[in-house]
């Protein structure tokens, strides 16, 4: 009996297509009446209001400019968007959103409040913080961390999840340096994919 062998398919990492079908609006197609991450909050939310903003690296040092990120956060009192989040969110807050890194620039930021501190296991409090996932051209799965508040730095000096970490300057990759404009609190976080600044990965 005569059998063909047949050769694997060609793995492929994520490309451009992403913007598309995740980020339309950024991509120049009018689907959604709005997009999932210019404001993650919504306007009834509670707390100091924020603005998050930042670059991803390759591993020289260029900025990529076709990123997907996805954000998860709780909102100012540490509670998050779900049946078992810890407790009642105000009326709009997602807690998540979506946006997708400027095509010429490399440049990407959303705008929502500063979260509180939640539950972690064993009952030890998280310091504020942010979950990001992010994917990428040259990436073959997405990348989840996480962003820290440099103006925090008890929190997150006692965070059970910083404290995992055992260097110091590996630490450092996760917390976000804090400046004002408007009168607005900005957050800086640079995400690199590799080199001697690598950002800090979680196995999720």
């Amino acid at each position: 009996m005569l059998q063909r062998c047949l050769n694997e398919t060609a793995s492929q990492t994520a490309g451009p297509y992403v913007h598309i079908g995740l980020a339309p609006g950024a991509a120049g197609f009018d689907i959604y009446a709005s997009e999932l991450g210019g404001d993650i909050a919504g306007p009834n939310a509670k707390g100091e209001r924020i603005r998050v903003e930042g670059l991803v690296f390759d591993g020289t040092g260029t900025p990529v400019k076709d990123v997907l990120l996805e954000c998860w956060q709780a909102n100012a009192a540490g509670h998050y968007a779900h049946p078992e989040g810890g407790g009642a969110v105000e009326e709009g807050f997602r807690g998540w959103g979506r946006v997708i890194t400027d095509f010429e620039t490399g440049a990407w930021g959303f705008n929502t409040v500063k979260p509180g501190p939640t539950p972690g296991q064993d009952a030890r409090v998280q310091a504020p913080h942010l979950n990001l996932w992010l994917v990428a051209r040259g990436s073959n799965i997405g990348l989840h961390t996480r962003m820290y508040f440099g103006d925090e730095p008890e929190a997150n000096a006692a965070d059970p999840v910083l404290q995992l970490i055992e260097q110091q300057s590996h630490r450092s990759t996760l917390i976000a340096a804090r400046s004002e404009r408007g009168g607005i609190g900005v957050y800086r976080f640079e995400i690199h994919l590799q080199g001697e600044a690598e950002t800090v990965f979680f196995d999720v």
